[in-house]
């Protein structure tokens, strides 16, 4: 090519570029003013909270004690910050709330420890994106029974006021983790089951945190001798790597509102409703990372000093990537005793007319045809005409399931489990269908029954009828009781929480 030519294609280069680069610009300016005919922001939206701890703060001297210091100054600080600025209202965060824990009652938005008074091992555990340790409680009461030390951390960003999440790192929550795990180790000592349990986003950086593990010989990183991953966010739409980048002119105070995918208001006490385009980025980043270094110990040769994964997941998931579970993790992993338990859609419902064949078809596109180093379970009506439930198991290595009943059923209202179902038992205070009533958190998520005009709630119908809690958690419990040293608990209905 003469100079000439190559001058010409340069300049022709140049020009598209720029053509590019005016256009991703008056796209992302007009979706900023777009953002503005959302609701007004509130102050929980735009507050900041000085005193949490980032992953620059956390060095290898830096202890779990230190942590906890940190976050009671934090909640100072929130308590001090909302009483400067006081909005009339019921929600949380308004000053006429009834939301969150009572007096005397534990507040779930914060970290906590529990010890037995005879130690067998030690339990991470680890909630989910825009989540508080509430939503691992359940499971640490089992947890606690079997004489398991409990750690559950509020991951940064977590607890106290959505904006909280509006410049968090992953990495800010990986260090957490890791602080947590060695004082877990120094609780329980060098000879006792070290397990993690991960949820969501939780369930990504439980996996993050055995790989580092697996990847090298570190004192400072104990190993995990079982993972238990919950609706683990191992994938995401590819479109969250958009994430990043949408909000380019939030910091604009005119343009703010474009920070935040969903601004809503805050009637959960354990959850925020609003959620930041940061936080969606922050998990595409994550799982990019987590499916990375799944590759390159499988390289290295490196996987198989991965622990056995216990992972339970629903085949509909409007959060996670579920093909992302099956095929940037289980299939991958080596014949370690690992186990996917997949949870159907109920093929009884008088809905089932209705559902896509996508949502018809998730489970059998997911199982495919292959024989697999890893156990599969289908938990899925006996039939298509009864609500009664089995579970079809296929061992590693075969093509023929071996179905057990289970004494459970799907309840007749519900088409399918949720992403954010599967921790939560039937009577969950918060979420349950059948709510306990010895716990009061001013709000009963679980049992909205919604018949109305449409646009008189102020939020959209649907959030409110996504399935909140398990009607197979007693399964899931028994399942995960298996894991625990001298548990042999039979998988079976009656099995207690």
């Amino acid at each position: 090519m003469s100079p000439a030519a190559f001058r010409h294609v340069l300049h022709v280069l140049l020009k598209v570029l720029l053509g590019v680069g005016v256009l991703v610009f008056v796209l992302l300016l007009g979706r900023a003013f777009q953002a503005r005919s959302q609701p007004a922001l509130k102050p929980w939206h735009t507050l900041q909270l000085h005193g949490e701890v980032s992953a620059e703060q956390i060095g290898p001297r830096y202890t779990w004690a230190q942590y906890e210091q940190a976050e009671a100054r934090l909640f100072e600080e929130l308590n001090t910050t909302l009483a400067a600025h006081p909005t009339p209202g019921p929600y949380r965060f308004e000053a006429q709330s009834q939301l969150g824990a009572r007096p005397g009652q534990r507040d779930w938005n914060r970290s906590y420890v529990s010890t037995p008074a005879q130690v067998r091992g030690g339990v991470l555990l680890l909630h989910g994106l825009s989540d508080s340790p509430y939503s691992l409680r359940h499971l640490a009461a089992r947890y606690e029974r079997a004489g398991f030390v409990v750690i559950a951390p509020r991951l940064p960003g977590h607890g106290t006021l959505p904006s909280g999440l509006l410049d968090v790192r992953w990495q800010d929550w990986s260090v957490v983790v890791d602080l947590a795990a060695r004082e877990l180790r120094q609780r329980i000592g060098g000879d006792k089951p070290l397990h993690v349990v991960g949820y969501s986003n939780g369930a990504a950086l439980a996996l993050q945190y055995a790989l580092d593990a697996a990847a090298r010989d570190d004192a400072a990183r104990p190993r995990v001798d079982r993972l238990v991953l919950l609706s683990p966010m191992i994938g995401v739409s590819r479109g969250a790597a958009l994430a990043g980048l949408l909000p380019v002119f939030g910091k604009l105070p005119y343009f703010a509102q474009s920070r935040w995918l969903d601004n809503l208001p805050e009637f959960n006490p354990y959850k925020y409703n609003s959620f930041p385009f940061n936080a969606a980025a922050q998990s595409y980043e994550l799982t990019t990372h987590v499916q990375a270094q799944v590759l390159q110990l499988k390289a290295a040769g490196r996987l198989q000093r991965l622990p056995p994964i216990l992972a339970f997941q629903s085949v509909l998931d409007n959060t996670v990537n579920t093909d992302a579970v099956v095929h940037a993790l289980f299939d991958h992993l080596p014949a370690n005793g690992s186990e996917l338990v997949l949870f159907d859609i109920n093929r009884a419902n008088l809905l089932a007319p209705l559902l896509t064949p996508a949502a018809t078809g998730a489970a059998d596109t997911l199982r495919g045809d292959g024989p697999r180093a890893y156990t599969l379970t289908l938990v899925s009506n006996l039939r298509p005409d009864t609500l009664d439930v089995g579970a079809s198991t296929t061992a590693p290595g075969q093509h023929q399931a071996v179905t057990h009943p289970l004494g459970l059923q799907f309840p007749s209202s519900v088409y399918s489990l949720s992403h954010v179902a599967l921790p939560f038992p039937m009577d969950d205070a918060l979420y349950g269908l059948t709510p306990r009533m010895d716990e009061d958190f001013g709000i009963r998520l679980g049992t909205a029954t919604l018949h109305g005009e449409r646009g008189a709630l102020v939020v959209k119908a649907e959030q409110l009828q996504r399935l909140n809690c398990n009607p197979f958690y007693p399964y899931l419990i028994a399942r995960i009781a298996q894991t625990l040293p001298q548990e042999h608990a039979a998988v079976t209905a009656t099995t207690a929480r």
